[in-house]
This record gives C-alpha cells, sequence and structure tokens, in this order.
C-alpha cells in the first residue's frame, strides 16, 4: 500500500493580475524529505511555499496537507493547521522592539497552551540548538545577519513543527555563514525528524541541504531529481541556472 504524501500540491495554478506565476504544478512531498525548489527570481518558488501553509490560495488546482484539502480549512481552524509548520523567513522577519528571547517566545505565548516557567525552557532549549546561548537578551539590531537567522530559525521549531518551509535562507550572508545555517538545517531536520521544504537560487545551499531538487521555470516544474542527477544532467534549463550560479555540473 502506498503511503499518503505528506503535501500534494495537485495542478496549481496562480495569477496575478495577467501574470501567471504557477502554471499547473504538481508535486507529491513525502513523509521526512528534505525538498529544495530552485529557480530563477519572479518563477515562483517562494508563492508555491505560501500556498502550502494558506497564506495564499489558488486559482485552480488544490493543495492536500496530510489528507486534507487545504483550502476546504475553515478561517477558526487555521491556526491549528498552520501549528504543523514552522517557516524561515527571507529577512528572518524579527521585531526589532524586542530581544532574542522575547522573539523567539512571541509565537508560544500566543498559543497560550505553556506557563512561562514553560515557555522560559523551551526558548532557552532552541536557542542552545542554534548556537545563540547566551543571546536571549540582546536585541536584533545588535546581531549579524547570520545570527539573526538562527534566531528566526529557534523560532520557527519553537513549537516543535513537523514541516518547515525554508524561505531563502542564505540570502544576504557571506558564504562561510551560509554554510553555518546550511549545517544547521541539516541538523535539524534529522535531529527534528521534519519534512522541509527549501527555497532558494543558492545551489552550494541546494546540494547541501537537499535530498531532492525540484527547478521551477516559467511556472512549471521543469526538473525533478537528486542532486547527482541535477549535477549529471544535460538539462538545458538546469545547466543554464547552475552556470549562472557559478557551479557547472559533471555532464
Amino acid at each position: 500500500m502506498t503511503a499518503i504524501p505528506r503535501i500534494s500540491i495537485e495542478n496549481v495554478t496562480k495569477r496575478f493580475g495577467s501574470q501567471t506565476v504557477l502554471d499547473g504544478v504538481d508535486l507529491q512531498i513525502p513523509q521526512g524529505q528534505s525538498l529544495v525548489i530552485i529557480g530563477q527570481s519572479g518563477c515562483g518558488k517562494s508563492v508555491l511555499i505560501k500556498h502550502i501553509i494558506r497564506l495564499l490560495t489558488p486559482d485552480s488546482g488544490r493543495i492536500v496537507v496530510d489528507g486534507e484539502d487545504v483550502s476546504t480549512i475553515r478561517s477558526r481552524n487555521l491556526p491549528d493547521f498552520r501549528r504543523k509548520f514552522g517557516m524561515l523567513f527571507q529577512g528572518a522577519a524579527l521585531f526589532d522592539s524586542m530581544s532574542v528571547f522575547d522573539n523567539i517566545a512571541l509565537g508560544l505565548r500566543e498559543q497560550r497552551r505553556h506557563p512561562e516557567k514553560k515557555i522560559r525552557e523551551i526558548v532557552l532549549e532552541k536557542i542552545e540548538m542554534v548556537g545563540l546561548s547566551g543571546s536571549e537578551t540582546k536585541g536584533p539590531a545588535e546581531l549579524s545577519g547570520g545570527m539573526r537567522k538562527r534566531v528566526g530559525l529557534a523560532r520557527a521549531i519553537a513549537h516543535d513543527p513537523e514541516v518547515m518551509l525554508y524561505d531563502e535562507p542564505t540570502t544576504g550572508l557571506d558564504p562561510v555563514t551560509a554554510d553555518v545555517i546550511n549545517d544547521l538545517i541539516v541538523e535539524l531536520n534529522q535531529k527534528l525528524h521534519v519534512t522541509s521544504v527549501t527555497v532558494t537560487h543558492d545551489m552550494v545551499s541546494a546540494f547541501k541541504i537537499a535530498e531532492r531538487i525540484v527547478m521551477l521555470d516559467n511556472g512549471k516544474v521543469a526538473f525533478d531529481g537528486t542532486p547527482d542527477e541535477v549535477e549529471q544532467t544535460s538539462h538545458p534549463q538546469v545547466k543554464g541556472f547552475m552556470i549562472s550560479s557559478g557551479i557547472r555540473g559533471k555532464h
């Protein structure tokens, strides 16, 4: 018996005005897989992951998570549905007026599921997991770009999500700092046993964290394969994208 995919993206189309951003996208993402979606800016990568968590809804097609059509979830049930997910936003999306501790604790406090003592335990545990112990009283302005990303990551995993969504996790970081974030993503995916979907134009990052790489081009899935298959492919869009990223495949 075939297992139901954790996330099923079925013939999803999305338009903004006259522009078709997603054009019949089909993807099946099994439980526990680390999927990376690559493609040029504007190809629909970030739009696609926003559909998964229902920040956007498709014009046609559907998103199914754990057997449930996401578009049928009632508004009052959306917070419970979204608790399955952790999301690291492109700019980390921290509140400048809050300390590191309070940024990470924010979602837990809004859920009102734990007393403050338990929240403190959780936050300090997650801070340690991302390698920022001792930074809890600092403000975002005191942190480097890489440290802010790690705070965003700690906040994303604070409620122990089952699925992680990463939106351009290494954008704006120098290569050394980006590699630290990549290592952390791999470590957390393995430690937390999550399903993860990452969108990026950084091929170094993609090869580091992916079990499977999908390329979007003109709103469609242009390629779907393992990192080894990406390196060896003669597919023109994939080869062109890799060359523009400064990486040459083996083919």
